[in-house]
């Protein structure tokens, strides 16, 4: 795009084909769709060199800026993750077609029948930062769910979706459906973002998927609905019957596998009866992990631990610390995560069927997890073939928000020459 192009403008043309674009998927079969999915799954692979020579370039210029590894390592791109993108795109195509569904049916004394049938949301908008596989899970996902989308990735990742994008366009063509389904604002200007918050005539929902500052921007400045969480402060509470060898892996996993990812344990709440048992060698072990360990006064006298601060009860940190403190009961913990969490995801490890019971009516996250890695916090990993975020809002969508996420519902009303009395 030229530096001189009006964005206002930009952005109005790509609404106005995004609308037109939504009209005809909204009514395009399910078999079709699914070709443009495969197709395009078939282009990531056949041009995964080219999408790591365009990653290469993202990479170069994020160390440039001195991004931190966890960003980077959400930028990387190397021929397995490439190939988990067209295995996601398949993922997606090999789903049932959430549009068409009948959610409900009933008929009433007066005759009429009514069914509640899943729709299109229409045009979604996604606002992502560093992660270039965004582009192929958003795009296959709208795509889906019968609606089209508009795309702004963050400068970071330009090139590298640039490429994947390409892919996706390449499937739509395959398949006889307009390219304008899937588009990517074709520009770095922050001022594309600001005109997407305010799309009203043409965007029916805005995703954002990025750092806090992001989201934050959204929520705060968006006229246009949002699916979002702002933060990750993910909780593992380890209850005074966990079993040690769960509890090792599961905390381990939470924390070590990815620290940069959402669903990354950044608090341990640890029962009271643990200290000086489990509680200790958990501790130990995420130091030899590799991770910081900001403890609380009970925890603080294991060697290698850091004083935790106010402040890092409430942090996510998306890096290789985590903060630690002693509860006196399950209570407490619940307590404790309703005053510092985010609603995203926490855990218990627990063998209390009871206390389980009260861990997962009491916490009010979107995802309530037991005796599971909350790295599990994923839409692939829930049988979604993707997610195109996470929502930790209680309207609508609720945590990972799948293709099913992204319809609405329209109620049709038969009768037989039935009128109201």
């Amino acid at each position: 795009m030229a530096q001189t192009e009006d964005i206002p403008a930009l952005m109005a043309r790509i609404g106005a084909c995004a609308r037109a674009a939504a009209t005809e998927m909204a009514v395009t079969e399910a078999g079709r769709k699914d070709m443009a999915l495969r197709g395009a799954a078939d282009a990531v692979w056949a041009r995964r060199a080219a999408i790591i020579e365009a990653n290469a370039k993202d990479m170069a210029a994020a160390r440039d800026k001195g991004l931190s590894a966890a960003m980077i390592d959400r930028l990387m791109l190397d021929e397995g993750r490439v190939r988990a993108i067209a295995d996601g795109l398949r993922a997606v195509a090999d789903q049932d077609d959430p549009v068409g569904r009948v959610l409900a049916e009933w008929s009433q004394p007066s005759g009429i029948n009514i069914r509640r049938v899943s729709t299109p949301l229409g045009v979604v908008g996604v606002i992502y930062e560093s992660r270039p596989n965004v582009t192929a899970d958003a795009g296959a996902l709208c795509l889906k769910a019968g609606n089209a989308c508009i795309l702004r990735g963050g400068s970071e990742s330009y090139h590298s979706s640039r490429a994947i994008h390409a892919c996706l366009k390449q499937g739509l063509r395959e398949a006889g459906l307009p390219e304008e389904a899937i588009q990517l604002v074709p520009t770095r200007d922050r001022a594309a973002v600001q005109e997407m918050l305010t799309m009203t005539g043409s965007i029916d929902v805005i995703v954002p998927r990025g750092g806090k500052a992001l989201v934050g921007l959204v929520q705060r400045e968006a006229r246009v609905p949002v699916f979002a969480h702002l933060d990750g402060i993910v909780h593992i509470y380890v209850d005074a019957t966990a079993d040690a060898e769960k509890a090792m892996r599961v905390v381990l996993n939470s924390k070590t596998r990815r620290t940069g990812v959402c669903g990354a344990a950044e608090c341990l709440l640890i029962h009271r009866d643990l200290v000086g048992g489990l509680g200790n060698d958990l501790v130990r072990a995420l130091i030899e992990a590799g991770i910081e360990v900001r403890a609380d006064e009970a925890l603080s006298a294991i060697e290698g631990t850091v004083r935790a601060s106010e402040a890092d009860w409430g942090c996510e940190y998306l890096d290789s610390i985590i903060a630690a403190r002693v509860v006196g009961d399950l209570g407490l913990a619940i307590g404790h995560i309703a005053e510092y969490g985010s609603h995203h995801t926490d855990c218990i490890i627990s063998e209390d069927p009871a206390a389980v019971q009260k861990f997962q009516a009491e916490v009010d996250s979107a995802i309530v997890m037991h005796n599971a890695s909350t790295q599990f916090a994923d839409g692939g990993e829930f049988g979604m073939g993707a997610e195109i975020g996470i929502a930790t809002g209680k309207l609508h969508a609720r945590g990972p928000v799948g293709a099913a996420q992204l319809t609405s519902f329209k109620y049709l009303v038969v009768g037989d020459g039935t009128v109201r009395g």
